[in-house]
């Protein structure tokens, strides 16, 4: 990643370098996305490429009740932006007093003041300022003025037609639907945690597992089993992920994520690891006994051996 990221009007570079500039959630940063950002290079012809994004989804701050859950923290979307080879990230805090800015002044204090925007590129629907009301319209009245011009984007779609989302996405993953939600995002789905101390019963069936803390980073999945490549330190382990809470025993009050690496013993504990979901394997179900889970542990094992291309075990 050779680009930068920045947090805050406060501290745009304000260094009179012109750019091109585009706005938007950018939540998951999918194949739609990039393509957003494929057409941000083509239209910069030279000058700085810039990501305007937000710390939070505006609904969160506008309407909380409808606020969808992010399928990336901040600093996950932020990294994807960066190694996607923008020059620079600004992440805004989208704050009520943010919120109140009027639609000239968002524009006068970051794309012209802030930015040196001399390209901005936008969706058709693309709103800003208070209450949205500035349009794509008034933006091209104020790039008259501010000496930048609007260029427009489409939408990416699928095969059928089917607009690639971040909603779309998010519903995929709500019902286990990771092979579609890798098309959608043009990489398998990620979350990050630091591992934390659990119940150990894994372990006593011999399938130890590392459980993620609950303020996991990205998306968490529908309850189920799922087959996963587990990163830590820079090394990749097949694994096998379930999510649930744990049914079989029925004390575990809150949904967990649990990992078995295969094939290798790891001391995980207070380290941050990271989950790349590749296939969901089945869904949660509550065994007669600890002896029927271990068998069907087992099972799943041989299945994500499969999916991952991982060998037999000796």
């Amino acid at each position: 990643m050779t680009g930068h990221l920045v947090r805050g009007i406060e501290n745009l570079p304000g260094d009179g370098r012109s750019s091109a500039v585009t706005i938007g959630k950018f939540d998951g940063v999918h194949r739609g996305h990039r393509a957003v950002l494929e057409r941000l290079e083509s239209e910069a012809a030279g000058r700085r490429t810039v990501v305007v994004t937000f710390d939070r989804h505006p609904a969160s701050v506008l309407s909380p009740e409808t606020a969808p859950e992010p399928l990336l923290s901040v600093d996950q979307k932020t990294e994807a932006l960066l190694e996607a080879g923008v020059d620079l990230v600004v992440v805004l805090p989208f704050t009520a007093e943010f919120a109140a800015l009027t639609a000239d002044e968002f524009v006068d204090q970051v794309l012209v003041a802030g930015l040196s925007a001399e390209v901005v590129l936008v969706g058709a629907d693309f709103r800003y300022g208070s209450h949205g009301s500035g349009t794509v319209d008034s933006l091209r009245a104020a790039g008259e003025r501010g000496g930048f011009a609007v260029a427009l984007v489409d939408d990416v779609c699928e095969h059928d037609g089917t607009r690639i989302s971040s909603t779309g996405i998010r519903g995929m993953l709500a019902t286990g639907l990771t092979t579609e939600a890798t098309e959608a995002l043009g990489r398998p789905h990620r979350i990050r945690s630091l591992v934390v101390h659990g119940h150990q019963r894994g372990r006593d069936l011999g399938y130890p597992t590392a459980n993620l803390a609950h303020d996991a980073e990205g998306y968490i999945p529908a309850d189920g089993v799922y087959a996963c490549w587990l990163h830590v330190g820079g090394d990749r382990y097949g694994a096998a992920v379930s999510i649930g809470n744990n049914p079989t025993f029925g004390d575990v009050p809150e949904k967990t994520v649990e990992a078995h690496a295969i094939d290798v013993h790891l001391d995980l504990y207070d380290q941050v690891v990271e989950l790349e979901f590749i296939e969901y394997i089945r869904p949660m179900h509550k065994f007669p006994s600890a002896d029927a889970l271990a068998a069907q542990m087992g099972a799943d094992e041989l299945r994500i051996r499969d999916v991952l291309g991982l060998p037999a075990p000796a």
